[in-house]
């Protein structure tokens, strides 16, 4: 499969293989209350904090074997890697929909880890057939895919959580396993031998990619960017449902609608705008323009005073993630071919990281402003602290446009 010169089959598996990843995880959330209470016999109160417990070991494995399957698509290529990781996937799906105790969700939940350090090679592929001019856009595909995925996903777990629990697993683990057998038709390999290197251990972990990344100073700097905005955005999944709840009184469809909206604008952004935005300000003021339009939708969610200002921010608030597709592409071509995997391991363990933090820093802050009578009532607070971490982004960003 290695002279076979990639084209837009290809193309689809790896958006596809994003979309499912995204579909998945919003196929969990109407389900997993139902699920966990099914197999402890406990409430809800219970179940939640098993719920945490679960995302907690999906982003601890991530944050492990992201940089492991990096370096082994660098070593042996990305289309091995990706077929095994889908393989995974879908088995970590029927685990988790025959799961008897609480103890097989969390293998499923740490199958689901690794397979979901799919992203990792999916974006090193993406990055091995993309050329200087369309890097960028292709790389938002990836982001526009996951934000189509973060509208379905609760959808049809919600649709199919009414015929039982379960019933959703196993439609995931069916999506996992079609895109499996496509891609093993259709997905070409785009690593050649000449650009691969032997696999090593001490690359292969989250230490030693960082270590082996810092001869690409660009890299380490747009790293340092990346992070404080993703810290930032993990404020929307933290605590958005409780926030309007509790400030606007909203009802969980309202909450959905929200998210929806949001959803949709980033699927536009991304999937569409963003190519024009880069063609005509150019990468490094796309990425600037997203941060300073963060920092200001961010004070703007956590000010606002009315429901209906959040449905005015959301539309500005679409425009802020444009500069992640251009980071993205910066750091992707400050890196030969084949420390592309490793770099992109680099960047999900970043991810998965954020996502082990965020959470619980947003979700502890919002309780310390709004729960026992706090000096200062602000539930806003974690949307203004996301402010201050994007404006910290913003100002490494400038320092490092000298190095550019």
């Amino acid at each position: 499969m290695l002279n076979r010169k990639p084209g837009r089959f290809a193309v689809t598996f790896i958006l596809l293989s994003i979309l499912l990843d995204a579909i998945t995880f919003g196929i969990l959330v109407p389900v997993m209350p139902s699920l966990i209470t099914d197999l402890t016999g406990g409430g809800l109160g219970e179940a939640a904090a098993y719920g945490g417990l679960l995302m907690f070991t999906h982003a601890f494995m991530q944050f492990l074997f992201a940089p492991l399957l990096g370096n082994f698509s660098d070593c042996y290529g990305r289309r091995p890697t990706l077929l095994i990781s889908m393989a995974v996937f879908g088995i970590n799906y029927l685990i988790m929909g025959y799961a008897p105790t609480l103890a097989w969700l969390f293998a499923g939940r740490i199958m689901a880890g690794i397979a979901g350090a799919t992203m990792t090679t999916a974006n090193a592929y993406m990055a091995d057939i993309s050329s200087q001019s369309n890097r960028a856009k292709n790389f938002a595909l990836i982001s526009a895919a996951g934000g189509l995925g973060f509208i379905l996903g609760p959808v049809i777990g919600g649709i199919l959580g009414e015929f039982g629990p379960r019933i959703p697993l196993f439609f995931a683990a069916g999506l996992a396993f079609t895109n499996l057998i496509y891609g093993f038709f259709i997905l070409p390999e785009t690593l050649k031998l000449e650009d691969r290197r032997a696999f090593s251990w001490s690359r292969a972990n989250t230490l030693g990619t960082v270590l082996s990344i810092r001869k690409y100073p660009v890299v380490i700097s747009v790293i340092g960017v990346l992070f404080f905005l993703q810290m930032a955005q993990f404020t929307h999944p933290s605590i958005w449902s409780f926030y309007t709840m509790l400030k606007f009184e909203w009802s969980v469809k309202e909450v959905g609608l929200s998210l929806g909206m949001f959803g949709l604008m980033t699927i536009f952004v991304q999937g569409f705008a963003i190519g024009h935005i880069i063609k005509k300000i150019g990468e490094k003021k796309t990425v600037l323009t997203g941060l300073v339009t963060s920092v200001i939708c961010f004070i703007g969610f956590g000010s606002a005073t009315e429901g209906w200002m959040i449905y005015a921010w959301l539309i500005p608030g679409g425009f802020a993630n444009i500069g992640l597709p251009a980071l993205r592409s910066i750091m992707s071509s400050q890196v030969p071919a084949n420390a592309q995997g490793e770099l992109q391991g680099a960047i999900t363990s970043l991810q998965s990281l954020t996502a082990m933090i965020a959470p619980i820093a947003m979700t502890q802050l919002f309780q310390a402003f709004t729960e026992n009578d706090p000096i200062f009532y602000i539930p806003g607070a974690p949307f203004f602290a996301s402010s201050l971490l994007v404006f910290i982004g913003l100002l490494i960003w400038l320092r490092a446009l000298r190095k550019i």
